[in-house]
């Protein structure tokens, strides 16, 4: 007997056909000896619409209102139901006794695999591959100790839901607020909450008033001090009078030391990376979106086998790491990274418990370097910065602690207190391997003890103004989600959101995108800001909408489902009465506001360019087609997940026009050429699936 798996991807089908040597083609699957390998290319299956259960529901009435059926159903995706037949006809097989879900290793993939087990009313016992990287070693490895499925019930579970209580919430709030409105209004359980916490940024900004304020600087000739009142940090006068006055007072006199303060400080390396933190520092460095280094990361784990999963909220690894860490850093160990490794290695890696910790590592343990050397002649610019980033964090968290002391001059100079602040730094450690902070404005300092006469050689006023507070980036805005228990003042609440925030790490990055698409928000540079329609939108929700309460209230739930401590059909009839009340509560507030009138149904649809003709195979899931629109050519699964995308506009610096003829070609072949003036272009598909140039030659 043959066992049938199931993964998301057929590019994760492939890699594990390869380990278990299954070599025998077929449309849809890939079949061995022992083991036939099928994928599902993201959803297959899907949520009921409300139309399905009634064709009442057709027309979007406030009075139908709320749309809660007995039992939500599911369905296939039309798009992608041939796929789903060849599984179907593949479980039904009476050579295959036993299934294997291969999903993703977390709460969406094991939703996946159970959504099409149930549709299909399949039997056959199956069990959970849990794998955290894709390298052959870890997939043998996960073969070897597959999981029962009764492990991962309670995950799933919690999975079904949360899938179908943000169907709920989303249908309902979403019809009722758009018919009481007159306009499309979309809300969502995490995507209302997170546009909150924009607007009231906004408004903060918008309602800040700026303040001057003076601050008196004195010069000793080495080096400057800052005039304080009470503590050190209390340097403002906003009188200028007053601040002119000290100023004056302090110029050409003599000061006493009256006292230093020296304090040795110590900064231990950072934690490794989980999903969030990695989408952080992608955006504050390189500019990069949530969305974008989430790309680069999953391509890295899938395509070129270099990082391990993604989708992490851990910071931390297992214990039964530590030789695979050895032998990962081992195999890094080449230029460029072998410079920064051979001191570590020198002296053997020491694990610490802020590498370590099993209490800490749930689902996925952190986001590190396989122990594949790393090609970088094939992986793209994009995804090695994110490779770089996540390999210096590996190699830092085992440096030594960045050690620097601190010294506080306090001199007395006419009744008046002044402070100098200087560090020295004593051990560099992890900081070695970062630039130096640029905000560092701390000085050097001479030589000095306790009642030395300092003169004060020139005095400065300087004006400043008070700032409002910062317009959320996509860092800050992470951050935000990810620590939303800040906002909330129940404290098991406050305890809950500590483990959960806004959403997961994985749908953080959609959560921004989707906002920006429904105009709620967008941006300007890094900055994140709300359109009118967001500010409006928050204005006539209610706090169980737009508040952190609601989305901790619901974390809890899902994580007690998970653990086995509640039932689900209990969390669902709370959510069940929460959507009735949301839906009385939309008819209090309407017309409160008048939103702008959109064109959207017949008119958006004609007025958009979509010939739906097809263009060739899509490269990247091989079974969606590739179809054009006025600005580009995408994926016919774009729904489903698939990310492919060629803009028409995307060489137009050497006045390319990329059209349907060209993206004929290019899907058919290896490349084609295309002549310019006296240039010749030579145009091919990239690892990224994108078209480029491979090169171009200049005939005189």
């Amino acid at each position: 007997m043959k066992s049938l798996i199931i993964t998301e991807k057929p590019s994760v089908a492939r890699d594990i056909a390869n380990v278990l040597g299954c070599k025998t083609k077929r449309d849809g699957y890939i079949e061995g000896e022992s083991y036939v390998i099928t994928w599902a290319v993201g959803h297959l299956i899907t949520l009921f619409e409300p139309e399905d259960y009634s064709d009442t529901y057709k027309k979007w009435h406030y009075k139908s209102l709320p749309i809660i059926p007995e039992t939500i159903k599911i369905k296939p995706y039309p798009k992608t139901k041939s796929q789903l037949t060849i599984i179907k006809n593949l479980i039904k097989r009476e050579d295959v006794g036993s299934l294997i879900c291969a999903t993703d290793s977390g709460r969406e993939g094991e939703l996946i695999f159970r959504y099409i087990y149930d549709y299909l009313k399949s039997k056959k016992p199956f069990e959970r591959l849990w794998i955290s990287s894709m390298t052959d070693e870890s997939i043998k490895k996960g073969f070897d100790t597959l999981k029962p499925s009764s492990a991962y019930d309670n995950l799933y579970h919690s999975a079904k839901c949360r899938s179908e209580a943000d169907w709920l919430v989303g249908i309902n709030a979403t019809r009722a607020y758009t018919t009481l409105n007159n306009v499309l209004l979309s809300i969502g359980r995490v995507q209302t909450p997170t546009l909150a916490l924009i607007v009231n940024r906004n408004h903060e900004i918008v309602a800040f008033i700026p303040q001057d304020y003076y601050e008196v600087v004195v010069d000793y000739g080495e080096f400057k001090g800052i005039w304080f009142n009470q503590k050190p940090s209390e340097t403002k006068i906003m009188d200028e009078t007053e601040a002119l006055a000290i100023k004056n007072k302090v110029f050409d006199r003599d000061g006493k030391v009256t006292k230093i303060e020296k304090k040795k400080k110590v900064e231990k390396p950072p934690l490794l990376y989980d999903l969030t933190e990695l989408q952080r520092d992608g955006n504050k460095m390189y500019g990069y979106s949530a969305q974008d280094v989430l790309t680069y990361a999953q391509n890295l784990y899938e395509r070129y086998k270099l990082l391990t999963y993604p989708r992490t909220d851990s910071r931390y690894l297992s214990d039964d790491m530590k030789a695979t860490v050895n032998e990962t850093m081992a195999h890094i160990n080449i230029p460029p990274y072998d410079k920064a490794i051979k001191s570590i290695l020198a002296k053997g890696l020491k694990f610490s418990n802020r590498i370590i910790d099993n209490s800490k590592v749930t689902d996925h343990h952190a986001v590190i370097p396989t122990n594949l050397k790393p090609n970088t002649g094939r992986v793209p610019k994009e995804e090695m910065t994110i490779y770089n980033l996540v390999v210096k964090r590996f190699i830092a968290v085992f440096y030594p602690d960045f050690i620097y002391e601190t010294t506080s001059v306090f001199v007395n100079i006419e009744k008046e207190k002044c402070v100098s602040k200087g560090k020295v730094i004593i051990q560099k450690g992890w900081k070695s391997l970062y630039k130096a902070d640029k905000d560092d404005k701390d000085q050097e300092l001479p030589v000095i003890t306790k009642n030395d006469i300092l003169h004060v050689i020139d005095s400065e006023l300087q004006k400043k103004q008070t700032s409002p507070p910062k317009p959320y980036t996509e860092a800050t805005l992470l951050s935000a989600m990810e620590n939303a228990g800040r906002y909330v003042e129940d404290e098991d609440l406050k305890e809950q959101l500590k483990e959960a925030g806004f959403g997961t790490p994985a749908t953080r990055a959609s959560i921004i995108e989707r906002l920006i698409h429904v105009k709620y928000i967008f941006r300007k540079g890094k900055g994140l800001f709300p359109t009118e329609k967001g500010i409006k939108l928050i204005q006539i929700v209610p706090d169980e909408l737009k508040l952190a309460e609601t989305t901790g209230k619901w974390e809890k739930g899902l994580t007690k489902i998970n653990r086995g401590e509640l039932e689900p059909e209990k969390f669902m009839s709370s959510i069940n009465r929460f959507v009735s009340y949301i839906v009385r509560e939309a008819d209090k507030n309407k017309h409160s506001v008048v939103f702008e009138k959109e064109v959207y149904g017949k008119g958006k649809a004609a007025s958009r360019t979509d010939t739906r003709k097809s263009l060739g195979k899509c490269p990247i899931c091989e079974t969606g087609q590739i179809h054009e629109n006025s600005k580009g050519f995408y994926c016919s699964n774009w729904q489903q997940g698939c990310k492919m995308t060629i803009w028409k506009n995307q060489l137009s610096s050497q006045e390319i026009e990329i059209d349907e003829v060209i993206i004929k070609d290019i899907l058919s072949k290896p490349f084609i050429q295309i002549e310019k003036g006296n240039t010749t272009y030579k145009l091919g598909l990239t690892q990224k699936h994108t078209v480029a140039i491979l090169a171009e030659t200049t005939t005189k």
